[in-house]
């Protein structure tokens, strides 16, 4: 077993890590966006990120104003050349697993082999009530997300496929097409509570780390758990649990408080005020990135060293600021 570490944050506060990560992968970066006024726009912004050096464009599946995800990352793929495309995530309870697994292998052979699939067990409150949709306590929608993720993978693989849980069943279905991608295309799941991550390190080839949603909502309960501590905490049940698969995990972390500036200090402590928690909090957490370009830059390296993290994903505004990290880093 590898030895505990300490990390010690610019400026004070620190955390224990069960183990050092042993190799680092090369960086990648990610845009989630969700909306766009027409096609045009659409296929404009995914084609910018590509030239940026963006990896992959994301997004969220949610029932909100946003575009649906299935034919709004497809009409990026169809705009671009190399600009991977995936959910993060799609919800396991808004459709059923072979539907999902159909559409994403279909959208894999169309894209030839650009996606990433993106999995979740559901979270949004909000999304649930509005559509009718029974919100079960967490243990269940996780339960169900299980079944789901084990039939997306067995409907993916060469062969009628059978099935038979609590929640689904599935009856000698041959799921054509098969992706380009091959078992399939790699599986992304992303979550901020033990089990979900457990789950992740033993089945997804990219581990997304979350704050935890439990309550439905992005309140003081989850902002409470993006704490560098808590991160650190939660990327320490990823490699106990993925232990001697550890090493060809991605990890990823969608990155919310971004801001390219030669004044940290201000901007941090706005970022503060306007959620409601401590400055440090804001500087050390791991889902916020702010100040110049060289320093967002080594914060970024540090991070991976010490926690693991190659894979970023910004927010849409963030695009052109963020693209000189960009440059610097993808690939390295």
């Amino acid at each position: 077993m590898l030895p505990s570490r300490s990390l010690t944050a610019p400026g004070g506060g620190s955390a224990t890590l069960a183990a050092v990560p042993p190799t680092s992968r090369p960086f990648r970066f990610g845009v989630q966006a969700s909306t766009a006024p027409d096609a045009r726009s659409w296929a404009q912004s995914a084609r910018q990120m590509e030239q940026l050096g963006y990896s992959t464009l994301t997004m969220p599946d949610h029932f909100t104003g946003q575009l649906a995800p299935i034919p709004a990352l497809m009409a990026a793929a169809g705009a671009t050349e190399h600009l991977r495309v995936g959910a993060l995530v799609f919800d396991n309870d808004y459709r059923h697993p072979v539907v999902l697994a159909k559409e994403l292998a279909t959208m894999d052979v169309l894209s030839d082999g650009r996606v990433e699939i993106g999995l979740g067990a559901g979270w949004m409150a909000s999304d649930y009530e509005a559509a009718g949709i029974p919100y079960d306590r967490p243990g269940v929608r996780v339960d169900r997300f299980v079944e789901g993720l084990a039939i997306i993978k067995g409907v993916m693989a060469e062969g009628p496929f059978s099935f038979a849980g609590e929640h689904y069943t599935v009856t000698d279905y041959d799921g054509l097409p098969l992706p380009v991608q091959r078992p399939r295309p790699p599986l992304l799941i992303g979550g901020g509570g033990r089990r979900v991550l457990s789950i992740a390190a033993c089945e997804a080839d990219i581990v997304g780390v979350n704050g935890n949603m439990n309550a439905g909502v992005v309140g003081p309960d989850a902002l409470g758990t993006m704490t560098l501590e808590a991160v650190t905490e939660r990327v320490g049940w990823v490699r106990e649990a993925a232990a001697e698969r550890h090493d060809d995990i991605e990890l990823n972390i969608r990155v919310f408080f971004l801001r390219v500036t030669d004044d940290r200090a201000s901007v941090v402590e706005g970022v503060a005020k306007m959620i409601g928690v401590e400055p440090a909090m804001v500087e050390h957490s791991p889902f916020a990135l702010i100040g110049s370009v060289n320093s967002i830059t080594e914060d970024l390296v540090r991070r991976r060293e010490e926690l693991g993290f190659s894979y970023v994903i910004v927010g849409p505004d963030d695009v052109e600021p963020f693209a000189p990290v960009v440059a610097a880093l993808a690939g390295s």
